[in-house]
């Protein structure tokens, strides 16, 4: 079976951690509140503030006197601990070092996190660009010898504070709160839960198939929305731009490329062999993990709706996701796990 995949990609963050008990954690970032944490740094707005769409933290373009605009990003309480904060921070100015086009925190002060009416924030550079063009061979091969670079360098030491990507974090952890919570309807409960845990039996097949697998330092969640492409000739760097590294965790290689591929599987075959031609210039990409590909598309979009699910009491999310937790949303969650579940089972991708 060779079914089309689903092109819909969850761009929910890679982690959900445990929720605030604050159902609206944000409610204080009010317009004078984001230029005063602004200028409890030192730096002096100059009134401009543009909110960015980001809906785990909140994010703003905010304009400097005498300096460039610069990214005010607060993260959202009760996600993350400062030491998991620091460490993608410190993994970003890894890679800065390297001369690998990445958003790293501006060092304030000695400071890259600071703290401001009980929020926590970063300031980054702001960086511009568009979406990369993933049908150009030449793009997709850029982009994977810009991820081999990010890998080599993540491979040298592991996360500490920083968890790693698994089945029982993404998929059954996801599955026990979204039952918990009876998110769903009494009517697709039953197709639902057998499709859940079908699907985990071929994550965990998967996985097994996959054998011993190296983890290390990822991105985690590099959709297309975390890569701006700077085209201009004129500017410092040319090519993939990566940011928002806030789900940066230790995992297997193919985390950070499955979300490059997209289509028919023969499609799919050649932009693999595309990326890989790149990416194996920096680093070598062991085919076993290729068995993983399937696993980690479904644990995505289990770990998609358990995100929603968490957030739901955010008045941000039921004005951004409408479409949510309807009886239409979770029978076609069912049809997506049922297809995800045959294609775990056909042989592995292999560049074409």
């Amino acid at each position: 079976m060779t079914g089309r995949r689903p092109r819909k990609l969850a761009v929910a963050p890679a982690s959900v951690a445990e929720a605030t008990t604050d159902p609206a954690p944000f409610a204080v970032l009010t317009p004078d509140f984001v230029l005063d944490a602004i200028e409890s740094v030192g730096l002096r707005p100059d009134g401009r503030q543009l909110a960015l769409n980001s809906y785990e933290n909140r994010v703003y373009q905010i304009g400097v006197e005498d300096g460039p605009m610069v990214v005010a990003k607060f993260y959202r309480p009760g996600r993350w601990s400062d030491a998991a904060i620091l460490e993608e921070h410190g993994f970003t100015a890894e890679l800065a070092e390297r001369e690998i086009p990445v958003a790293v925190p501006l060092l304030i002060d000695g400071r890259t996190l600071h703290r401001h009416g009980g929020l926590r924030f970063a300031l980054l550079p702001r960086l511009s660009g568009r979406a990369p063009e993933l049908s150009d061979p030449a793009t997709l091969e850029w982009m994977g010898r810009f991820i081999g670079r990010i890998h080599a360098v993540g491979a040298l030491r592991p996360f500490v504070a920083r968890p790693a990507l698994d089945i029982a974090s993404f998929g059954e952890a996801s599955r026990d709160w979204l039952l918990q919570h009876d998110f769903i309807p009494a009517d697709v409960l039953p197709a639902w839960r057998s499709s859940v845990e079908q699907a985990l039996d071929g994550v965990r097949r998967a996985f097994d198939r996959a054998g011993r697998v190296r983890p290390l330092r990822l991105h985690g969640d590099c959709h297309l929305g975390n890569v701006l492409w700077q085209a201009d000739e004129r500017a410092p760097f040319v090519g993939p731009q990566f940011v928002d590294f806030d789900d940066a965790r230790m995992g297997p290689a193919v985390q950070d490329l499955w979300m490059l591929l997209s289509g028919e599987r023969d499609e799919m075959s050649r932009q693999l062999a595309d990326v890989l031609a790149g990416y194996e210039d920096f680093m070598e990409f062991s085919p076993r993990e290729l068995h993983l590909l399937e696993a980690l598309r479904t644990l995505r979009l289990l770990h998609y709706s358990a995100w929603l699910a968490r957030r739901w009491d955010d008045p941000a999310f039921p004005a951004a996701f409408p479409w949510f937790n309807t009886q239409r949303y979770w029978q076609d969650r069912v049809l997506e796990l049922r297809e995800q579940i045959a294609l775990m089972d056909e042989p592995p991708l292999r560049p074409a």
